[in-house]
């Protein structure tokens, strides 16, 4: 049943309009004073009959203050009054009255005015049921969204996590068939970070680089301990077969759709690159050789050289930095190595916080095919 509210300060009013509305069929509850209808009002009331003329407070100010009021601002009013003037009409239209009847009151008229504004008040109502129902299927489909975005987030870490795992222990696999430690990769991954970083790649270019660039060697796991292990100077045919290792590794990493696998393939391919054009195994030259290759050549020399492989002893930094500066626009791309000098500091904080053997300065050149 409709609940209607009565305000108006003449009692005989408010029990003529009652009984009217009870004989329409409605609820009805009624007030002397715009306080006390303001006091009562709330959203389970669907109509307010409202006089003008109710003393300290009048019909315009309650009405007034009904549009201002939270959950009853569009709460159907009907101004009650004996004044006819067309500005009183208007002052009610203006203070957000949605229809007006003058007394004496016709039942007639009043039904129809009550009728057409409830039906307006059932339909403004469906309309807000509506929207919280739909408001709350998108506030739960969104927590199910966020959830769900949540979930493939971790899984993809996770993925990623074990990608990179698996990467690392590929690539260790390698690193030792030939070295007693690992360190080399981690050296490896951050001195090509950093020469990344100063030829002003992106900071997510820089870390893939630090994650893929330890693959470089990965093609090692296919040459055999004889000739990869072997003391002395390779013969043609052996230092062909090392020479395979680049392209072995590429093999290895290639065809994969992940970032880090083709970033792989790309150090691998491309590390033994000379800037002169005279490396393997395609006698890439300059800018051909893509970026990765040319800052895993100088990183890679550059530790090669400062530590004890089968082959050799280790050099100096003076020494390995001497080689570098000489072969500054041979062997190295000469921005490369610019930017190994501007850095070298940080460099070498790398290479004693990870460092594997004792430094010994030897005239030493009996150089690996690999390495140099």
């Amino acid at each position: 049943m409709k609940k209607i509210l009565i305000v108006d300060d003449e009692e005989t009013n408010r029990i003529l309009l009652s009984e009217i509305l009870e004989t329409l069929g409605y609820s009805s509850i009624s007030v002397g004073d715009g306080y006390a209808a303001l006091e009562i009002l709330d959203s389970t009331f669907d109509l307010v009959l409202l006089d003008v003329m109710l003393g300290s407070m009048n019909g315009y100010e309650v009405a007034q203050r009904i549009r201002n009021s939270t959950g009853i601002s569009d709460l159907p009013i009907i101004m009650v009054t004996a004044l006819s003037d067309k500005k009183d009409r208007l002052r009610a239209v203006e203070v957000g009255a949605n229809d007006f009847i003058t007394k004496p009151i016709d039942i007639i008229e009043l039904r129809l005015r009550a009728e057409s504004l409830l039906k307006m008040k059932d339909a403004q109502d469906e309309i807000k049921r509506h929207r919280s129902e739909l408001e709350q299927t998108v506030r739960e489909r969104t927590q199910t969204l966020r959830q769900t975005l949540r979930e493939v987030t971790e899984a993809r870490q996770k993925t990623y996590e074990a990608q990179l795992e698996t990467i690392n222990r590929l690539a260790l696999a390698a690193e030792l068939k030939d070295r007693d430690t690992s360190l080399h990769i981690k050296r490896m991954s951050k001195i090509c970070g950093i020469l990344a970083r100063g030829m002003g790649l992106s900071e997510n270019d820089v870390e893939l680089v630090e994650r893929a660039s330890p693959m470089h060697d990965v093609g090692k796991i296919g040459i055999p301990d004889s000739i990869l292990l072997k003391p002395g100077k390779l013969n043609k045919n052996e230092r062909e077969q090392m020479n395979k290792h680049s392209v072995i590794g590429a093999r290895i990493l290639g065809g994969s759709s992940s970032d880090l696998l083709q970033a792989g393939e790309v150090f691998a391919l491309t590390h033994h690159e000379r800037w002169d054009g005279a490396g393997y195994p395609y006698g890439l030259a300059r800018e051909k050789i893509p970026i990765w290759g040319r800052i895993t050549a100088v990183a890679d020399v550059f530790d090669a050289l400062t530590n004890v492989r089968p082959y050799k002893k280790a050099h100096s930094n003076e020494s390995a930095l001497s080689r570098l500066k000489e072969d500054s626009g041979t062997h190295f791309d000469p921005d490369v190595i610019d930017v190994f000098f501007l850095n070298l500091m940080e460099i070498l904080n790398v290479q004693n916080k990870y460092n594997d053997t004792t430094v010994i300065d030897t005239p030493e050149k009996r150089f690996h095919p690999d390495v140099y």
